[in-house]
């Protein structure tokens, strides 16, 4: 408590005496002003749909009151206002201070955004401009909704789990990464199968030739994993998938592991080179002999969601699949 001149105290029972009064001698007894909203987009800008759905997505939002910060490179690309700010480069704190990342694009862009999303754990939100886009909450017809649902912060955060890769060379560290949807080994001479042994929880399972061995989350199920014939795992469930890819062999199904199982896969050592790729966006070389260790990600991916509809609705839209002869279930 501060002291009055000559160390008087003021009475317990009597307030201290307020701050100097606004113009006009009326008390401020305003409440402080919010911090300004700034929300960070992402776009896919050699695509006109995506620069197009850029501006009306800043437009929208710059009414609203809530600013918009870009990358310098895309906004040399974007019919932007002045009041947009930019930023020069992709550094980890780019998204310091957003509370949103919106995405506009394909998969790929998605998967872009999610490198954005995990550094710096601001939720992603992303319109798909592609085909499938199941990483997308939005089509890009909905991007009126996807600004008013923004400035009405009429949306919910749900994490999803990613994955933690380690390459190994004779026992030591060669590499290390992550991946959202997939870590995928493949081979690279296309007339030579990649000889790999699979193993879980430090116990061999078995071993074959093949063009590859894909780990994935229940959120990559739907992506390079359902292409080679892996099954469709709902995002809430919590599992490690292992699918080969042209195997050669009699046991070479896709295994659903728990999620804190270790994957690996070994490269033998008389087989070529092999490639490890995640999210199909980052990868390394591994050479013969190689291992990859693969498990639950310690850092999540978190998703903005404008939707309550199942993920059994959100299979059937995306793969356009054949519903018509359900008639409900009996009540």
């Amino acid at each position: 408590m501060t002291s009055r001149p000559g160390g008087a105290q003021p009475p317990a029972d009597l307030p201290l005496p307020a701050g100097p009064a606004p113009a006009g001698g009326a008390p401020d007894d305003r409440p402080p002003a919010a911090a300004p909203r700034t929300v960070f987009l992402l776009a896919h800008t050699g695509r006109p749909a995506a620069v197009r759905s850029a501006e009306l997505v800043v437009l929208g939002l710059l009414r609203s009151g809530i600013g918009v910060r870009v990358l310098a490179a895309e906004a040399a690309d974007l019919p932007l206002p002045p009041a947009v700010e930019t930023v020069p480069e992709a550094t980890p704190d780019v998204l310091d201070g957003c509370e949103l990342l919106i995405v506009l694009g394909g998969d790929g862009t998605l998967l872009r955004g999610a490198e954005f999303a995990r550094a710096s754990g601001v939720p992603m939100l992303g319109v798909n401009l592609g085909r499938v886009g199941f990483l997308a909450e939005a089509e890009r017809d909905d991007l009126d909704k996807v600004v008013d649902r923004v400035v009405t912060r009429a949306y919910e955060v749900e994490e999803r789990m990613t994955l933690d890769v380690v390459v190994y060379d004779n026992g030591d560290v060669l590499h290390t990464n992550w991946a959202l949807n997939e870590a995928a080994v493949q081979k690279v001479a296309p007339e030579r199968m990649l000889e790999v042994v699979l193993a879980i929880d430090g116990r061999p399972v078995t071993g074959f030739g093949c063009d590859g061995v894909i780990c994935a989350t229940p959120t990559g199920s739907t992506a390079y994993a359902f292409s080679a014939g892996g099954p469709v795992i709902w995002p809430e469930v919590e599992a490690l998938l292992m699918v080969p890819i042209g195997a050669h062999a009699l046991f070479a199904k896709p295994l659903v592991t728990t999620p804190d199982s270790v994957l690996a896969v070994e490269v033998e050592p008389h087989t070529p080179d092999g490639v490890l790729w995640c999210d199909g966006r980052r990868t390394v070389s591994l050479p013969a002999g190689a291992r990859v260790e693969v498990r639950r990600g310690s850092v999540p991916v978190r998703l903005a969601r404008l939707h309550h509809a199942s993920f059994s609705d959100r299979l059937v839209a995306k793969f356009a699949l054949p519903v018509s002869g359900w008639r409900g279930a009996p009540h």
